[in-house]
């Protein structure tokens, strides 16, 4: 009898009802993981990261598993963490880890984003990249709303860069600014990309009016080889040269896209964007929702974190449509407004999303490709923004 007593005591039953304020959270904790696993599973949104990082918070919260310490990494003195400690009392997890914390998996996924990104629309319609940057205003409304609200600057920046509507960029900037924010902020920044479809097209009718959204844009022109090579490589000397923080995302968004376009180095590419992109990406899913126990996710701050981001999220469309008009207005209607939404990075979501819209007003109306020069510009942006955040706080 002792015996099972003392096996009883060892189990997570026993760890689960041995308090029950944990055990409401634990449960809570469950119902949120299960609404994340029914929106990837089901409605499809996302699931390729929400499914993984729904599957790293039930990881995280089972009763006396303590697959991940996050005090080994997040020190109450502020101390950064040691590699040594980590490696003598960690757990699967917190290996996992490492790769968020030294910013490994995000600049990975970053290269095999740029393998499968085709930037001739953006070479071809250089002024895209106003309403790339122009879809950055959620960054900086969220980030002002956040000091307002009392977080600190560093949290503020890491809220902020959910509205440049890119995961790894939120992962890299809050790694390094805000840790304990991670598995909140970046359940917030996966959560409204999938929600593009729903929230997006309101504001695009709002902004804009019909005139405007049925403007049929002319065929992009044909871009050259030499082109192609030579963009990723000017643009990693001039943005890193301005921002050098922003040099392990858009060097390595832009390594994978050289990769693609040399026309040499197939099989790097095929690798990039396949292999390697899948396996980080089962890494930071995993890892990153493991940082979201019920201690640190069932808080104030985190409803604040899901307000702001979906604010971050209607600001990021709202800058992308006004700038569409005022190009619209500037080129005499040769440019439709509804193309400046897909500046909020989502690749390739938010250009369909513009294709459809366009669409409904005029079957006729292509604005894919015209769309992902803004969406693939929004990635530089958002990269750039981060950049401009970890050189002031970090």
């Amino acid at each position: 009898m002792e015996f099972i007593k003392q096996f009883i005591q060892t189990t997570g039953f026993a760890d689960f009802l041995s308090n029950n304020t944990e055990a409401i959270k634990t449960v809570i904790m469950y119902i949120v993981i299960g609404i994340l696993v029914y929106l990837g599973v089901v409605k499809k949104f996302e699931p390729l990261l929400l499914i993984p990082i729904a599957f790293g918070m039930l990881l995280a919260n089972l009763p006396g598993a303590e697959l991940y310490h996050a005090d080994l990494f997040i020190k109450e003195d502020g101390s950064d963490f040691v590699l040594q400690e980590v490696i003598k009392n960690g757990n699967l997890i917190d290996f996992l880890y490492l790769g968020v914390k030294l910013g490994i998996y995000p600049s990975l996924i970053f290269m095999g984003v740029g393998a499968m990104t085709d930037f001739s629309a953006l070479i071809a319609n250089p002024i895209s990249l106003m309403m790339g940057a122009g879809a950055q205003l959620g960054v900086f409304v969220a980030f002002t709303g956040a000091l307002l609200i009392g977080f600190t600057p560093e949290a503020a920046a890491s809220i902020g860069i959910i509205g440049g509507a890119d995961g790894p960029t939120a992962i890299l900037v809050t790694k390094i600014l805000a840790p304990v924010l991670l598995g909140a902020i970046a359940i917030a920044a996966y959560s409204y990309m999938a929600l593009i479809p729903i929230i997006q097209p309101p504001f695009m009718k709002l902004l804009t009016t019909k005139k405007e959204r049925s403007v049929v844009m002319k065929t992009l022109r044909p871009v050259s080889k030499l082109e192609l090579v030579a963009f990723p490589i000017v643009v990693t000397l001039v943005v890193t040269f301005v921002v050098p923080d922003a040099a392990p995302l858009i060097g390595f968004l832009m390594l994978g896209n050289l990769f693609n376009v040399t026309g040499v180095t197939e099989r790097l590419s095929k690798t990039a964007a396949n292999e390697l992109i899948n396996i980080c990406t089962i890494f930071l899913g995993v890892s990153v929702g493991a940082t979201a126990s019920a201690e640190t996710f069932l808080t104030k701050e985190t409803l604040s974190i899901v307000f702001l981001g979906l604010a971050a999220f209607c600001f990021s469309t709202m800058g992308g449509l006004l700038t569409g008009k005022l190009l619209y207005l500037i080129t005499g209607g040769k440019i439709n407004p509804l193309i400046g939404s897909a500046g909020v990075s989502a690749v390739p979501m938010a250009a369909r999303v513009s294709q459809v819209v366009g669409q409904k007003e005029n079957p006729g109306n292509f604005l894919l490709m015209h769309a992902m020069g803004p969406n693939v510009a929004g990635v530089i942006g958002s990269a750039v923004a981060a950049g401009v955040f970890l050189s002031l706080y970090a």
